[in-house]
């Protein structure tokens, strides 16, 4: 080589052998992340399809069948995916079920709740809590108050009556059904002329929260005041919570609460689906 020939050199400082395993390292490097989007991408196409072979997979990544059926072998040994028999169809298996109850256990439904309610409270003008059920009452965990409702009195922490609000009637008509009886057998406070305390009648209302999916309080728990509410499901389908909007009755009239409840019902869908619901 003539001394105006330049060869190739290492990095300075490293010597010839430590940057070529450096760039080994890298080229793995790149080769693992690559696998994993592959692995992903698989995961989205059978949850977009169902199921899908071989064949179908190779050609959504646009890799050769060999190497989708190592991604699949790859999946299907962590019981995320499983193979349809006599098929040779590939579905979600069971295992992403778990890895799905672990990330949503960790989801805050005050935290996801918060835009949500945020948005309700803008649009209609009015109070929304978000409540969950705390043995024989229900807790205001989150709230959020529209522009109508400056001077609305704060419901955040406190405990509310099952069986003389919104929220308290979604939550009662969702527990299991001994636990739900066992609470109607109680004697149940009066709040005002309008409160609900017979058992038989609660317990036809309750199953028509069920049917309809909302409930309705008109001055039961205080005089002047109602509120529609509306179930919030964690993944699995449980209902974790109930979402109100309650106000004054005379903004809040008997004839108006239908149609607030439509879209109680709407935002509660939302939160639902922020918990994992439904995805």
């Amino acid at each position: 080589m003539s001394p105006d020939q330049t060869a190739a050199e290492p990095p300075k400082g490293k010597t010839p052998q430590a940057a070529g395993a450096e760039g080994r390292t890298a080229r793995q490097s790149a080769g693992a992340i690559q696998s994993v989007d592959r692995a992903v991408s698989v995961l989205e196409i059978l949850a977009r399809h169902g199921e899908a072979g071989v064949t179908d997979i190779a050609d959504e990544l646009e890799v050769h069948k060999s190497t989708a059926f190592r991604i699949l072998g790859v999946l299907e040994s962590r019981g995320l995916v499983a193979q349809a028999e006599g098929r040779g169809k590939y579905y979600l298996g069971a295992g992403i079920l778990r890895l799905a109850g672990a990330a949503a256990v960790r989801l805050d439904i005050s935290q996801e709740a918060s835009p949500v309610c945020r948005e309700l409270a803008d649009e209609l003008g009015e109070t929304v809590n978000i409540a969950v059920v705390d043995d024989d009452a229900a807790v205001n965990i989150m709230q959020a108050r529209g522009s109508a409702s400056v001077t609305a009195q704060n419901w955040l922490g406190r405990r509310t009556p099952l069986h003389a609000t919104s929220s308290g009637k979604v939550l009662l008509a969702h527990l299991p059904h001994a636990l739900r009886e066992g609470l109607l057998a109680r004697t149940l406070p009066r709040f005002t002329e309008h409160t609900v305390t017979g058992a038989g009648v609660l317990r036809a209302e309750l199953d028509t929260v069920l049917q309809r999916g909302y409930a309705l309080a008109v001055e039961e728990l205080e005089t002047g005041l109602n509120a529609v509410a509306a179930p919030v499901r964690a993944h699995d389908g449980r209902v974790i919570g109930a979402i109100s909007v309650s106000g004054p009755a005379y903004r809040l009239e008997p004839d108006r609460l239908p149609d607030l409840a439509l879209r109680t019902v709407a935002a509660a869908d939302l939160l639902s689906s922020r918990m994992g619901y439904g995805i």
